[in-house]
């Protein structure tokens, strides 16, 4: 574990982004008393979710796409109550 104050993490911020890439925990601190702990993520998402994933999980009415009432839409504006 990497311990640096905040103005050394500030001052060479890419050389330790680059250390959490390679799997180090950083601990952040104020005037040496530790505020953080840095650390990289388990796991990343190498691609993309597909479209459609859910597709069959729900369904949407075709009155969605009406338009909305004017008292609604007066609401959504901050003209109503």
């Amino acid at each position: 574990m990497i311990k640096l104050n905040i103005h050394e993490a500030k001052t060479h911020l890419s050389k330790y982004l680059a250390r959490l890439e390679k799997g180090e925990t950083i601990l952040l601190c104020k005037r040496n008393t530790p505020i953080a702990e840095i650390r990289p993520l388990t796991q990343q998402r190498k691609k993309p979710r597909p479209l459609g994933l859910a597709a069959e999980n729900f369904s949407v009415p075709d009155s969605f796409f009406d338009p909305l009432p004017d008292d609604l839409l007066d609401l959504f504006e901050g003209k109503g109550e």
